[in-house]
């Protein structure tokens, strides 16, 4: 049923439960697993000039760790693995990356939230990925 399953990530150490869902799914599968991770654009586009390339350093060498941290997670539980780091806006580089490789299943967390606070932050990430795309996507509650 899944034959490519992305795994955004961000590099937050919250994620465990939502690796286990897609090693579960993949293994099930017989499934290789997508991770993904972008670099925040917005995250440095307002920095002043003599900082900004600190900071996009940074964040890359950020991705970098989470990437390679899944990878070698994924690739001891024997699951194929394809990695990619791309630079943007989260939501949309990752919809994007759902039409370009062709992505069954999309597995991301949230962190649940409920009642005023969910609407505070509805421009979350997952939220707008969910709107987004075009494939199922299975959101895992990551808790605070």
């Amino acid at each position: 049923m899944y034959d490519d399953i992305l795994l955004p990530t961000d590099g937050s150490k919250g994620t465990t439960e939502t690796v286990e869902h897609a090693i579960a799914i993949a293994r099930d599968n017989d499934a290789t697993v997508h991770v993904l991770y972008v670099v925040d654009s917005r995250r440095y586009r307002a920095a002043e000039a003599d900082t900004k390339d600190e900071i996009v350093r940074s964040l890359e060498v950020e991705g970098e760790r989470a990437v390679e941290d899944l990878e070698v997670d994924l690739e001891d539980e024997g699951l194929a693995v394809e990695t990619e780091m791309r630079d943007g806006i989260p939501h949309r580089e990752i919809v994007e990356y759902v039409d370009e490789a062709g992505i069954d299943l999309v597995v991301m967390g949230t962190h649940g939230r409920t009642g005023r606070d969910r609407v505070q932050n509805l421009g979350s990430v997952t939220d707008r990925v969910v709107e987004d795309v075009h494939t199922p996507v299975l959101v895992v509650d990551i808790g605070d």
